[in-house]
Parts: C-alpha cells; sequence; structure tokens
C-alpha cells in the first residue's frame, strides 16, 4: 500500500525520535535502518525540505529531528515523502459524477479519510514510548533502554 520511500522515511525518522537531540550522519542511519545509503540520503532530503529534519554539512555532521518527537506525525512524514491524495472528483473525469463520487471511489477515499485520521493523530513520540512494546522499524542499539524487549 505504501511505497518503499515511504517506509524508508518512516525507519530513518524512527531511529531519529529514538536518537532526538543527537545528530546523526547518513551512513549511521542507513546501517541502523537497513536502508541503501544513496536513497536514503534523497529520502533525508526531502525530510529537511519538508522541515521535519534539520541537516548539518561537515565532519560533526549529520541529521536530528526539527521539533520533538511528540510533536511530529505519521502523517507528517508522509506527507512530507510522497503525500495522499484524496479523491474529490471522479478519477475517470466522468460528467455525471463530478463531485458526487461513485460508490466504489467513495468508498476508496473513506478509507484514505481513516488513514489520514490515524496517522495526524499518532506521534513519533507515541510509537516509541509503548510500555512492553518493541520499538518500531528497526533493532537500535541504545544502552539503558529496552530495544525489542530486552533491556541492554
Amino acid at each position: 500500500m505504501f511505497s518503499q520511500t515511504v517506509e524508508y522515511a518512516l525507519r530513518a525518522m524512527a531511529y531519529l525520535a529514538d536518537h532526538a537531540g543527537i545528530s546523526q550522519p547518513n551512513p549511521t542511519i542507513a546501517e541502523a535502518t537497513k536502508v541503501p545509503s544513496a536513497y536514503l540520503a534523497k529520502v533525508l532530503r526531502q525530510l529537511v525540505q519538508g522541515r521535519l529534519l534539520k541537516g548539518q554539512r561537515g565532519p560533526n555532521g549529520g541529521f536530528i529531528l526539527a521539533r520533538p518527537p511528540e510533536n511530529i506525525s505519521i502523517w507528517d512524514v508522509v506527507e512530507a515523502v510522497e503525500p495522499i491524495r484524496r479523491i474529490k472528483t471522479c478519477p475517470l473525469a466522468l460528467n455525471s459524477h463530478s463531485t458526487n463520487l461513485c460508490p466504489l471511489h467513495r468508498k476508496l477515499d473513506d478509507a484514505m479519510a481513516i488513514l489520514e485520521k490515524t496517522f495526524k493523530a499518532t506521534s513519533l513520540g507515541q510509537l516509541l514510548n509503548q510500555a512492553g512494546k518493541p520499538h518500531p522499524l528497526c533493532d537500535f542499539v541504545n544502552p539503558g533502554k529496552i530495544t525489542l524487549g530486552i533491556k541492554r
């Protein structure tokens, strides 16, 4: 349902949310999230353009969240890299349908509306702070934090 770009963006953002406040270089993020470095560079650029990340060049450069994980929704991430298009008019351009969608396209748009509502209501912070649940998407190694149910 979602493209590889969206998946990679969510992995990177989850990783950076888990390391909030600490700049991470592309190769480190790529290794931790199992995303090819060159592809990740493009995704990170989109996230910077979407004002979700800040990037810094140089020897101590890397990427950092532009705001706290609690203030970044899954919707924000998806919208930054590949916006979900709602169905507002008949995709077939049928005059008889116009803005009065047929049952098929109405159901499809209703499903997209549910996704939109759920994604807007879920922050990266919420994903990372679920007691008894593994961290999302990646096998993070963080001393003192619980990773995939194992205290490290």
